[in-house]
């Protein structure tokens, strides 16, 4: 009976065991309904096979991040790495079918590293036999995107210019002579024969920099049907008056970098929106800046704008959307509510109604700290929901919040702290420098969250920690760059009156400088807006094995987590070399399988000729120094335990 109720719950959430989207599905639900592998018996999960890509072999990048979430159509296992290769494997033993390879140039640098996956494509005018009828499209780093036979692997003739579509044009492109900054991470969604995409942009240069449009394409040619540009430059647009008149053609970004959504019934595409440039100066840009750091519902096949809700206003913080939005069915008042949650770096959840973007938890309108620099003009509030509760801290640092490893640790920490600005979430950069928590880097990240359908449930990953931002006066910046030793992070932000500064704050002993636990999952009534249960997760015995005893303070993580009906969740993310498996009424860990490289990326899982496997890509990541690799890894149960 429990089987048939989940099914059910599944057609109505627009599920299924297919696994044939990023997410899972167009909606983003990262939720399987499957059964097989449950609490009962995911503590004798055993490796089924690996893959390797190739990607770190002799001659390239090892920069690049693998953060592929892999999809499973007509039979085939597609998955794709940063330096544009894409590969079909045969899902029951991992062997490759066919191969491609972009010929990306791997010598060139790019402002982003990652790609997290394809897009499959079932041309339903197409004969059964015709050629390209089942398509896999895939974005680059060097911003094509790339039309590819589902079934052979070959270059569909007719999309684009041979096969490819070229995004860095009209797009205002900079100087990409040394790094290339108009890239594509993330796959593009298909709502009919409409294929939806964004693209992510190297942040901080400067103001006026490329230009963030989200395009939609005809999924067969590639012509392009529509265009929208996140920042209003039209006087027509009631969203102009957010900006000053004289500056709203010269700001760029404001893209949409991770995956989109889409509920192909209500003919609607989400998209989630980020800062405008530059990320942590606003005086080139007064205003709330509409339509950046919003999301917004778009019609997929005319661009126009059905709905939209900011949740930042005038962004200095780099708070960018940063995760596909969840389009869920959630249950309120004795109705079920087609909603979209969308999870965000400063740990808050929002909640709309995917058809008219009515809050489903209200939002208030709450002050936050004043006093930018020079010329900087602030919101002087900022959107919060009710519910559910923030869930990363958003509290002032305090003394009481140093820590260390041993008592010089502790005290090094604390007067860091000391030298910093900090009144809590939204504090402005500053000259002197502003402590943030969460930082720019989440939160919430791209990993985004798992609904439950059955239990009406989210699920994600938060990264705890302190970073610092230091504005820098435009005659200091050039020789502070070239005296710091720290290796924090320094850009020009050209176009402003200041140059930037930032790092995450870590002891002389290299562990983050705030209490643990630095990455911990939660799980959230979203009928009730309460968080159910919140565990550390991850473990340092990867990042610094002789320092310390390997305990589970829980660390920072890079990627998302998934649930499916045996009541698990899986998630890799953590900065060790593990998948792990939760109980989600719980969340104790029930089981951890050793990776070959870092898990920092979103699993899946599908059922094969009466098996289920859970599948990861084990890359590991450049930022958060896990171990390096090129592998695909499935797990299943043995064969006693099905």
């Amino acid at each position: 009976m429990r089987i048939v109720v989940i099914a059910t719950l599944a057609l109505m959430s627009g599920t299924s065991s297919a696994w044939d989207h990023y997410g899972g599905s167009e909606r983003g639900l990262q939720y399987s309904p499957l059964v097989q592998i449950d609490r009962s018996n995911v503590a004798t999960l055993i490796e089924a096979w690996r893959y390797r890509t190739g990607e770190m072999s002799d001659g390239l990048r090892r920069s690049l991040a693998f953060q592929a979430n892999p999809i499973l159509a007509e039979g085939r296992l597609y998955v794709s790495t940063a330096s544009a290769i894409v590969v079909a494997l045969d899902p029951g033993t991992g062997a490759e079918l066919w191969r491609f390879d972009g010929h990306m140039d791997r010598t060139r640098p790019t402002s982003e590293v990652a790609n997290r996956g394809v897009t499959f494509w079932l041309d339903p005018l197409a004969a059964p036999d015709a050629e390209c009828r089942q398509r896999i499209f895939v974005g680059t780093l060097d911003a094509r995107l790339i039309a590819l036979d589902g079934a052979t692997g070959d270059v569909c003739p007719a999309f684009g210019e041979s096969g490819t579509v070229w995004l860095n044009r009209d797009v205002r492109l900079g100087d990409e002579s040394q790094w290339i900054n108009y890239t594509v991470t993330s796959p593009p969604v298909v709502v009919g024969d409409v294929l939806v995409v964004g693209s992510a942009i190297g942040d901080n240069r400067g103001v006026e920099i490329e230009l963030g449009i989200v395009r939609g394409l005809d999924a067969r040619t590639g012509a392009e049907r529509w265009r929208w540009d996140p920042i209003p430059r039209n006087t027509a647009d009631p969203a102009h008056a957010s900006w000053r008149a004289d500056q709203v053609a010269r700001v760029g970004a404001a893209n949409a970098w991770p995956p989109l959504a889409a509920d192909s019934e209500l003919g609607l595409v989400y998209v989630p929106t980020g800062s405008a440039s530059p990320d942590f100066f606003g005086g080139e840009r007064e205003g709330d800046n509409l339509y950046a750091n919003s999301l917004v519902a778009l019609e997929a096949a005319t661009g126009l704008i059905r709905w939209y809700r900011q949740l930042v206003h005038h962004d200095v913080w780099d708070y960018d959307l940063p995760s596909q939005p969840t389009l869920a069915e959630l249950e309120r008042n004795g109705e079920r509510i087609p909603a979209v949650i969308q999870a965000t770096k400063m740990g808050l959840l929002f909640t709309f109604d995917r058809r008219t973007g009515e809050p489903i938890f209200a939002i208030e309108e709450r002050p936050v700290p004043q006093g930018g620099v020079a010329g900087e003009k602030l919101s002087p509030t900022q959107p919060f929901p009710v519910a559910p509760p923030p869930l990363a801290s958003q509290a002032p640092v305090t003394d009481d919040d140093a820590w260390g490893l041993l008592w010089f640790d502790e005290r090094a920490c604390r007067n860091r702290f000391r030298e910093h600005r900090s009144e809590g979430i939204y504090t402005p950069p500053s000259l002197e420098g502003t402590l943030m928590r969460p930082t720019w880097a989440g939160g919430g990240n791209w990993g985004g969250l798992a609904f439950d359908p059955e239990r009406q449930w989210a699920v994600t990953n938060v990264i705890e920690g302190v970073g610092v931002v230091n504005l820098i006066p435009r005659g200091q910046l050039e020789a502070q760059a070239r005296a710091d030793q720290t290796g924090a992070e320094y850009a020009r932000q050209t176009g402003t009156p200041y140059g930037m500064r930032r790092e995450i704050l870590l002891s002389p002993l290299g562990v983050p400088c705030s209490a643990p636990p630095w990455g911990v999952l939660v799980a959230v009534d979203m009928v009730a807006g309460e968080i159910l249960w919140r565990v550390p997760f991850g473990t340092i015995e990867d990042l610094a094995p002789a320092i310390v005893p390997n305990f589970a303070w829980g660390v920072p993580g890079i990627g998302g987590p998934i649930v499916t009906g045996g009541g698990l969740v899986f998630i890799g993310a953590a900065a060790d070399d593990y998948l792990r498996a939760f109980d989600i009424e719980s969340g104790n860990e029930l089981w951890r399988g050793r990776l070959p490289a870092g898990g920092q990326a979103t699993p899946m899982t599908y059922q094969h000729d009466g098996e289920q496997y859970v599948v990861i890509a084990a890359g590991g990541h450049p930022g958060l120094g896990t171990t390096r690799g090129d592998y695909v890894v499935a797990f299943k149960l043995p064969s006693s335990e099905r």
